[in-house]
């Protein structure tokens, strides 16, 4: 088999990342490492092969959805169909391991919404009926912005029609490799601000489904039509909105 990775490595952030994203890590080298054995254990660096010690990172500040990640039903409202909405450690394991459904959307415009007659063609272009818990990414191909301070600024908008649609049909995670899910942030919030409305600003995150959404990947043009295994399970944090994953396209030779 062959792997191919779909996550984008966790790293400090950009300067002007969102508070509610922002990943600090402090790095501890092997002479620092070798200070704290002698400091903790009394064993001096000359007891250790190339007078190092243990290297080792601290997340001293790690945003769960500031990574390539997957939201939980929480993360959205906390009800949703009339019950309390489930954080990402009560999901079943079985949604983040299934089989992997590229549609193609690299033909929209950032901002221009993915509706359920697109979903429905790019299926028909590549031949796929889908099947429940399948996992349908998203290839918009701004995974190449990944980093840039115009991201977050970029992308399309898949609507909540079109992921009521999949939802319907028994896809339970679905993925995008932009920021997020409904498009950039701002186009949303200048729509709903003009509208002055709900219902618009945040539309598929906020349409009272309980579904995974993973944001941030990467790759996904590496990846066939469908025909290969998703594995993204997302870390195990409790009462989450959000959990980072590594999420892999595993591919028969």
């Amino acid at each position: 088999m062959r792997i191919i990775d779909l996550s984008a490595p966790i790293a400090p952030s950009p300067s002007g990342a969102a508070p509610f994203e922002h990943v600090e890590i402090r790095y501890t080298s092997h002479a620092e490492g070798a200070a704290q054995v002698q400091a903790m254990l009394h064993v001096p660096p000359h007891l250790l092969r190339g007078g190092e010690g243990w290297a080792v990172e601290e997340f001293t500040k790690l945003g769960t959805h500031g990574v390539t990640h997957v939201d939980a039903p929480w993360h959205y409202n906390s009800t949703i169909q009339g019950q309390r909405a489930a954080a990402i450690d009560e999901l079943p394991l079985e949604w983040f391991f299934s089989d992997g459904v590229v549609l193609a959307m690299t033909h929209k415009a950032d901002g221009e919404r993915v509706e359920v007659g697109d979903v429905e063609a790019a299926l028909a272009v590549i031949g796929y009926a889908l099947k429940p818990l399948d996992i349908v990414l998203v290839r918009t191909g701004r995974d190449a912005y990944y980093g840039q301070p115009d991201y977050k600024l970029r992308g399309c908008a898949v609507t909540p029609g079109a992921t009521r649609w999949l939802y319907e049909r028994g896809v339970r995670v679905m993925g995008i490799d932009a920021w997020g899910w409904d498009g950039p942030l701002d186009r949303q919030a200048g729509e709903a601000l003009a509208r002055q409305q709900p219902g618009v600003f945040w539309a598929a995150h906020q349409c009272d489904l309980p579904y995974s959404q993973i944001e941030r990947l990467v790759n996904l043009g590496a990846l066939p039509p469908f025909g290969f295994k998703v594995a993204c399970f997302p870390l195990k944090v409790r009462g989450g909105s959000a959990g980072p994953t590594r999420a892999v396209a595993i591919l028969p030779d």
